[in-house]
């Protein structure tokens, strides 16, 4: 078989019934464009919500089209905990894998561990993180952060959602300790997408779904 150009594809979902809608080759700001071409005036002005992962390009070709000046931007509450985590996860290793054999025997096995809620954590596992945090107050502190993001994207309402926000962005923004400095930008870049989730409360995790499936 010859090997295909592009390594991705995006697919186009209708939110509400998680129907697949359109599939273009590549992950591009002109691949969602390309979609948008095909859509008629008309088409472009009932389009209420344009639900998505994180990645800039989306983004971008929603707000560069005038035709959707309209059209709210909300990121899955999925992608966004990824983010989260995958802090939580550099700093396990950095505290565990670069610090020698003793550390990283302690650590050998945790990363399921560490990404994992604590109030699904067992009571073992929960004995097992606070050993683990023993060791070191920065993946403590990631550990917590997360949580609490976590729980923000709960909140009830946009504003609440917010406020949440603010609160974890000053937590985050110590450029030392590099992962959460990366979760903090990532939050300040994405922020009015975030609490939109609060005010639209899209079903999300059909179209992840949908995106796991195809």
């Amino acid at each position: 078989h010859d090997k295909l150009s592009e390594d991705f594809v995006t697919i186009i979902s209708n939110v509400e019934t998680g129907e697949p809608l359109w599939i273009g080759y590549g992950r591009s700001e002109a691949t969602v464009a390309r979609w948008l071409c095909t859509l008629t005036a008309a088409q472009k002005a009932e389009i209420e919500l344009a639900v998505m992962d994180m990645h800039a390009p989306f983004a971008a070709a929603i707000r560069n089209d005038p035709a959707l000046a309209h059209v709210d931007i909300v990121h899955d509450p999925f992608h966004i905990m990824k983010r989260g985590t995958s802090a939580v996860d550099e700093l396990r290793r950095e505290a565990f894998f670069r610090a020698g054999n003793e550390l990283r025997r302690i650590g050998r096995g945790t990363r399921w561990l560490v990404l994992r809620p604590w109030e699904k954590c067992s009571g073992a596992e929960q004995s097992k993180l606070k050993e683990l945090f023993s060791y070191n107050r920065q993946l403590t502190r990631a550990y917590q952060i997360v949580e609490e993001l976590r729980e923000t994207l709960k909140a009830p309402d946009a504003a609440s959602m917010a406020e949440g926000l603010d609160r974890i962005q000053r937590r985050t923004e110590r450029r030392a300790n590099k992962p959460l400095r990366k979760l903090h930008d990532s939050l300040v870049a994405h922020r009015a997408a975030i609490p939109a989730l609060g005010e639209h409360r899209p079903a999300a995790g059909r179209v992840e779904a949908l995106n796991n499936n195809w």
